[in-house]
Order: structure tokens, then C-alpha cells, then sequence
């Protein structure tokens, strides 16, 4: 069988918040601030770039459902040509001067803003990218390990998480640069990777989400029990989800 790139996704405004501000790209699809009712799956022949990110607006912002949207369009559309560690950086950078283009004399926008967080998909290897505190994850024999880098504060003592974040695409008066953190690592088959919003992570500790992917190899049941499991939380944020999987 042809080596191949099966991604499993859904996104969901959780129980609490009003709406999604969470978009999703796997590949040239993209999910914008919507919901789906099941997860999906997508199969690309592994080989060619491919992009699969999350980008989480930020709450208590104007129209972080419009930053997360520009954010997962343009990577969408550069997606095909990136080819390694540079052309990604430059790409995550340009979603980061769209936002604030975006938001130039329009009052209604100024200060929006998101994370982001995904994979870029290469022929026998991966890079992890991210801005912001959604994550990034790769499933190995010896355990669950985050890769991407989050841009935030220790949190308060006593507490798990913060909703504090220091650096994001967007989200200031004043335009500013960012510094995306980005990771390479070697691709195998059966490679199994997990990139989220912080809507998964915040309620959900490490162990529950290993504990979940483990006794679920199926991605699609996978994908729904994580969703479940933060919704029987209370679901407090957005969730948005994909988990990737390297087949042969």
C-alpha cells in the first residue's frame, strides 16, 4: 500500500463560550469557526507538503474567529510550497502581518488576535509549529510528549494552567514580530501526533489524553472520547482537534 497521511478533526464551541472562535486547516480544507457534528477524516499521500494546524482566537478580544480564520486560510494556501524549517517560519510570520493588515483602520478589529499551533508534513520527516499556547503532541511507545512550545506563564500556585499567553499572531494595538517555535522530527510509520486548542488541554491533564489514545487506536473514536471527555468537564472553551497518523 501506498505510505499515506490520515488526519482525524473536529472543532466545537464547548458548553460554555457564545460561539467558535477556533479555526482548522488540514491540507487545502479548512474549517473556519464552525462546528462539526462527528469527527472527519481526511487521507493525503505522504510525500507532498502538508499543513495541519489549529488556530484559537483569543477570547476577550473582537473577532478572534476573523484572525484564526486569516491565519488557517493563508496557511492553506502556502501549504504546497513549504519545504522546510525556513520557508515555515516565514510562512507563520505572514499569517502575523495578515492579521494586523487585516485590522488596520477598522476599529471593530483592532486588538484581535490567535494562537497557533500544527504540523508540517515532509516526505520522511515533521516540523512542529506554533505561536501561543495550543499544542502539539507526539504519541510514542514510551508516552505522550508535547513539542510545541508554550508561550505563556508558570501558572498561579496551586493551579495547572494559565489563560495567559505572551506572544500570539495579532492581538495588539500596535504591530509586532513574532518569534515562532518550531521543532523537526523524523517520520515513521504508524507515527500517531495530536495538535489541539488549549480548549482539549486546559481541562484535560497529559495523563487522561495518553490514557484516551491509548486505549483508542481507532483515531475516529479517539478523537470523539477526547472531545467527550472535555465536554463531561463542563467544557469551558472551544475544542478543536486533529490527530495524525502516518500509514503504510
Amino acid at each position: 500500500m501506498v505510505p499515506y497521511i490520515a488526519v482525524t478533526a473536529l472543532s466545537h464551541a464547548g458548553l460554555v463560550r457564545e460561539h467558535n472562535e477556533d479555526s482548522l486547516v488540514v491540507g487545502p480544507w479548512t474549517l473556519c469557526a464552525t462546528v462539526t457534528e462527528s469527527p472527519q477524516t481526511l487521507l493525503f499521500p505522504l510525500g507532498r507538503p502538508l499543513v495541519v494546524a489549529v488556530a484559537d482566537g483569543l477570547g476577550g478580544q473582537p473577532a478572534g474567529e476573523v484572525a484564526s480564520a486569516i491565519v488557517v486560510r493563508r496557511l492553506a494556501s502556502a501549504g504546497p510550497e513549504l519545504d522546510g524549517a525556513e520557508s515555515l517560519g516565514e510562512a507563520v510570520e505572514g499569517c502575523n502581518h495578515a492579521v494586523y493588515t487585516a485590522a488596520a483602520g477598522r476599529p471593530e478589529l483592532t486588538t484581535m488576535g490567535t494562537t497557533v499551533a500544527g504540523l508540517l508534513l515532509l516526505e520522511e520527516s515533521a516540523l512542529s509549529f506554533n505561536v501561543g499556547d495550543s499544542k502539539v503532541y507526539r504519541m510514542a511507545e514510551d508516552g505522550l510528549r508535547q513539542v510545541s512550545v508554550d508561550d505563556s506563564p508558570p501558572p498561579a500556585p496551586g493551579r495547572r494552567t494559565t489563560s495567559a499567553v505572551t506572544q500570539t499572531l495579532g492581538g495588539s494595538r500596535l504591530p509586532s514580530t513574532v518569534t515562532p517555535h518550531v521543532e523537526a522530527f523524523p517520520l515513521s510509520p504508524g507515527e500517531r501526533c495530536l495538535v489541539c486548542s488549549d480548549g482539549l488541554t486546559d481541562p484535560l491533564p497529559d495523563e487522561e489524553i495518553e490514557e484516551l489514545l491509548r486505549a483508542h487506536d481507532d483515531d475516529g473514536k479517539a478523537a470523539f472520547e477526547l472531545w467527550k471527555a472535555a465536554i463531561e468537564t463542563g467544557g469551558p472553551d472551544n475544542i478543536t482537534l486533529a490527530l495524525v497518523r502516518v500509514g503504510a
